[in-house]
C-alpha cells in the first residue's frame, strides 16, 4: 500500500499596521494551531517599501513552510488563510492599501491551479523581491514550474537588501 505524502505550503506573509512583527508572529501562531498542518521553516522578517500603493508605512515580510496532510487542498488552504485574516482584522478597504496582516499562498506543492479564487504558483511571485529573498532564506534550490530558478528570478529584479530591509 503507498502511503500519501504531506504537501508542501509556501506562504508570504505581510503587515503594515499596529505592530506588524507581532502581527506576523501571531498569524504565524495560527498557521501553526491548524488541524493537520504543521509549521515548517520560516525566513527571516524582512522590512520592505511599498510597492503600488506607495504612500503607506513599510511593510514587515516573512514568507513560511506550511506542511499539509494529503487530505488538504490548496483551495481549502486558501479559505484558511482569508479566514486568518479575519479573525486577526483585516480590512479590505483599498486594494494594495494598508492591511494589518496579509497572508498570500505561493505554492501548494509542485501544483499548478487556476481559478477565480486561486492562481497557482501566485501570479506576481516573480516581480516581488519582498516574496524572492526570503523565500530565497528557506529554499534556495527552488525551480519555479516554468523552468526559472530562483536566483535566475531574483536576477531579472532590480532591488537591494541592507540589514533586513528591501528596496525594490
Amino acid at each position: 500500500m503507498t502511503q500519501s505524502r504531506n504537501t508542501r505550503a509556501f506562504i508570504s506573509l505581510g503587515s503594515n499596521l499596529g505592530d506588524p512583527e507581532d502581527n506576523l508572529r501571531q498569524a504565524r501562531d495560527y498557521l501553526n494551531d491548524l488541524q493537520e498542518a504543521r509549521l515548517g521553516p520560516c525566513s527571516p522578517v524582512y522590512f520592505t517599501e511599498p510597492q503600488d500603493v506607495r504612500n503607506q508605512p513599510w511593510f514587515a515580510n516573512q514568507v513560511v513552510v506550511l506542511d499539509c496532510a494529503p487530505t488538504w487542498t490548496a483551495l481549502e488552504l486558501l479559505r484558511m488563510l482569508l479566514e486568518i485574516e479575519d479573525r486577526m482584522g483585516r480590512v479590505r478597504e483599498q486594494d494594495k492599501g494598508p492591511r494589518i496582516i496579509d497572508l498570500d499562498l505561493l505554492f501548494f506543492g509542485s501544483r499548478q491551479y487556476e481559478s477565480s479564487e486561486l492562481t497557482l504558483p501566485h501570479p506576481r511571485l516573480h516581480e516581488r523581491a519582498f516574496v524572492l529573498v526570503p523565500l530565497q532564506d528557506i529554499t534556495p534550490d527552488l525551480v519555479f514550474p516554468d523552468g526559472t530558478s530562483l536566483s535566475k528570478a531574483l536576477a531579472r529584479l532590480s532591488f537591494q537588501v541592507q540589514n533586513r530591509r528591501i528596496h525594490q
